[in-house]
């Protein structure tokens, strides 16, 4: 269930650093080189510092970088950059972003979750993690003894009870204010009553979690405390066991999920004849025309329809485009070829591209990491600027939604990898968590 409890977050202090703007930054796993760099230069005490701290010439050990970053942690703590609120709290949070053109305000609540490991409780992943990944983030967690950067929860509440709650706190009070790189704009108040502090904690109590974003920072919070477990560090109200975690409504207005689209590389490209005659049957193929450009249209016939099993694909070949819609025949083959996972899971829309088409139609079974966009855009451009041929198929898929979410996670399955993408990111830089 959703055990959560407030605490004495470390936030920057704004008469030190000047503009939050200027010291937060989007989660590590979304940072190139190039806006490390950026952020680096941006202010001396950039959260980058802590969260992805950069090789240095010199360096004698690769794991250098970690202790640099504890360092830093330790010397703003010293210096007063980063101070420890005076009462605990839970941190409220907006996102104002746009979409299509559309503006939207997606709420949501920073507070601290008691652990549960995957599988043992009532909070939920919904993708597959990778070993590298988690070794990295545990090294920093032990190096720094801290939450640095905070889960992406989502929970039921049809009525938004808990949200509301701290909505009505905050009516008239001023909030910390930054705006990232993106231009999105990010509101946090804390609230310290503990009257409000003790209905929230209420109204979430029994509701499960299921894990958006952050998987890796979550199974290492699980590892570390695990770790510190067994080398009986700590007992069982210690902040080792909780997670920094932002906690969303699954109904809350402002709660989008975008989809994720391939461009494969790694085999020999198809021209749209050959890859209908492969579809047939498995799939209703419609040629919808030629040139990247064709993405729009192609995407709004999928997206107003909305259903999972519709795929476009473009030849690069003759560069045409092939709308794909999956048949009776097609979902018996796919129940066939992924037996082992449940009916939820073969209906999704990123299943069904990697599992039926790709790796049973196709027969690509090891393919490289294909180039994932969000925005049909994107897609239109890296197929344009594609001089040398480097892509070999493109598709457009649909996102999962949160009930697919809710489902195939409480069956103990994962998805497919980037079967969503939760727009947008969460800051790093708005509150720590200390682990100490």
């Amino acid at each position: 269930m959703a055990n959560i409890e407030a605490f004495r977050g470390i936030r920057y202090d704004l008469g030190h650093v000047g503009a939050l703007s200027d010291v937060i930054a989007p989660p590590y796993d979304v940072i190139d080189s190039a806006l490390q760099d950026a952020l680096y230069e941006q202010h001396p005490a950039n959260i980058i510092r802590l969260i992805l701290n950069r090789d240095e010439p010199g360096d004698s050990d690769p794991d250098q970088r970690y202790q640099r970053a504890a360092k830093y942690l330790k010397q703003w703590q010293k210096e007063g950059v980063l101070c420890a609120e005076a009462d605990p709290a839970i941190y409220v949070y907006h996102q104002v972003f746009e979409d299509a053109g559309v503006t939207y305000t997606r709420r949501g609540f920073m507070s601290r979750v008691r652990l549960e490991p995957f599988g043992e409780g009532t909070i939920y992943p919904h993708e597959q993690t990778h070993a590298a990944a988690k070794a990295d983030r545990l090294k920093l967690t032990m190096a720094c003894k801290a939450n640095l950067s905070q889960i992406f929860a989502i929970y039921p509440d049809s009525e938004n009870v808990a949200q509301e709650t701290l909505e009505n706190a905050i009516l008239g009070k001023n909030p910390y204010q930054a705006t990232d790189h993106l231009g999105i704009t990010h509101r946090i108040w804390p609230v310290t009553d503990e009257m409000v502090i003790g209905a929230v904690t209420e109204a979430m109590s029994g509701k499960p979690l299921y894990v958006a974003d952050g998987h890796h920072r979550y199974e290492t919070a699980c590892n570390y405390r695990q770790q510190q477990t067994a080398d009986g560090k700590i007992g069982p109200h210690d902040p080792a066991n909780f997670v920094l975690t932002m906690c969303v409504s699954m109904h809350d207005p402002g709660m989008i999920v975008l989809p994720t689209h391939r461009l494969f590389q790694g085999f020999k490209p198809l021209d749209s004849a050959t890859l209908v005659n492969i579809l047939e049957g498995a799939f209703e193929c419609q040629v919808s025309g030629q040139g990247p450009h064709l993405a729009n249209e192609v995407w709004d016939s999928i997206d107003q329809e909305a259903e999972q099993g519709q795929l476009g694909f473009y030849c690069p070949v003759d560069q045409t485009w092939v709308l794909a819609r999956i048949t009776e025949t097609g979902r018996q083959r796919m129940a066939e070829v992924a037996a082992d996972q449940t009916s939820d899971w073969q209906g999704l829309g990123v299943s069904i591209l990697h599992r039926l088409v790709m790796e049973t139609l196709l027969q690509h079974q090891d393919l490289p990491k294909p180039t994932y966009v969000h925005q049909v855009e994107e897609v239109i451009t890296e197929l344009e600027q594609d001089e040398t041929g480097d892509y070999s198929l493109a598709a457009l898929v649909m996102p999962a939604t949160l009930d697919h979410i809710r489902q195939i996670s409480e069956a103990g399955e994962r998805m497919p990898a980037k079967s969503t993408y939760f727009y947008p990111k969460l800051l790093s830089g708005l509150v720590i968590h200390s682990l100490d």
